[in-house]
């Protein structure tokens, strides 16, 4: 039996390096064994891959985050004295600072140095990053809903306290929603109508995995050419074993932890970018606040940023299996190897 069951893997494995090779020649790839260039990528990648989709995260996978336990150092709006995460909190004094708006017009560079550098002064050693779609400038001007973007304004905007978990109960993220909520209203010109808040304090809507995942939805399936999405995270994260989709080059799926995780399960980044980044609809902008440990891919994104000092410019992300990726965008590898061999 050992060496049939041998014989099955070996073979499946072939038959699957046959499929792979033929996917990536249908997409232009020609599936050589030469590392993927930055430019062969943009010029054939396929459509899917074009979105303007964009995520800020508070660190990289291998990296935890941190809940803030007192706020005014960051010199915050918080009229009900509660905590805020690391990200979000040092986020809002760089751009929101006493409530204002600043003067300056700062880079996507200026901006997560500056975040970097007051997490630095405040003992954390996390690295913040941008990722996204399609290479950009950090050089530019960093904003969260371009000139382009004219027409409605939505956001889903996420606190997880886990009240009553010990261990594991966290104080800051109800107030990271409540202050980047202000921010994108006062700031942003966001509708409160087109803001869905989910929160576990009793008093909105619960963040349960399924209304979660109904919010994301919903706000996808009510966006159209024109309209901007903000998505705001503040929670736990963590990690689990890849889903055999082989698109994560450590092995792990990064996830994000629901109210009910215990008994629904981890929103595992795969179906993150299912919902959101394929459901997105051309002509959409989008940008996602992710405040959680291990969220620097969560949104599986090919280019990224690191504001560690030494990277200048977006670059395809290295700690990303480009090829298998593909292979996800496209759908067609993985759902003939699931047809086939699930059994």
């Amino acid at each position: 039996q050992h060496l049939t069951m041998g014989f099955f893997n070996n073979l499946k494995n072939k038959v699957a390096d046959e499929i792979k090779g033929s996917v990536l020649k249908e997409l232009g790839l020609g599936g050589d064994p030469e590392p993927l260039t930055q430019e062969k990528f943009e010029e054939t990648k396929p459509d899917e891959l074009r979105k303007d989709i964009r995520m800020i995260s508070g660190c990289a996978d291998h990296q935890t985050s941190a809940d803030v336990s007192n706020v005014s150092s960051f010199q915050l709006p918080d009229p009900a004295g509660r905590a805020g995460g690391a990200l979000t909190s040092t986020l809002l004094k760089v751009l929101y600072a006493d409530e204002r708006k600043v003067d300056e017009d700062l880079s996507f560079t200026e901006v997560l140095m500056q975040v970097r550098n007051h997490l630095s002064k405040g003992k954390y050693t996390q690295i913040p990053q941008l990722s996204s779609m399609n290479p950009i400038d950090v050089g530019a001007k960093f904003d969260l809903v371009p000139d382009t973007a004219t027409g409605t304004r939505r956001a889903v905007m996420i606190g997880i306290n886990y009240v009553g978990d010990n261990p594991g109960e966290l104080r800051g993220c109800w107030n990271d929603v409540l202050n980047m909520k202000k921010y994108i209203m006062d700031v942003h010109g966001f509708d409160e109508e087109n803001i869905t808040v989910l929160l576990d304090d009793g008093d909105h809507v619960e963040p349960t995995y399924a209304n979660i995942v109904n919010a994301y939805k919903k706000v996808i399936e009510e966006s159209s050419d024109g309209d901007a999405i903000f998505l705001h995270y503040s929670g736990h994260g963590t990690k689990l074993r890849d889903d055999d989709r082989g698109e994560e080059a450590d092995g792990y799926d990064e996830a994000l932890c629901p109210r009910d995780f215990a008994s629904a399960g981890m929103l595992r980044d795969d179906d993150l970018y299912d919902i959101l980044v394929k459901g997105c609809p051309d002509g959409v902008h989008m940008v996602s606040l992710m405040d959680c440990c291990h969220s620097g891919t969560i949104m599986d994104l090919p280019y990224v940023f690191r504001a560690d000092g030494e990277q200048t410019e977006m670059i395809l992300d290295p700690e990303m299996n480009i090829e298998a990726f593909i292979q996800q965008i496209t759908g067609k590898l993985v759902d003939f190897l699931e047809r086939v061999f699930k059994s």
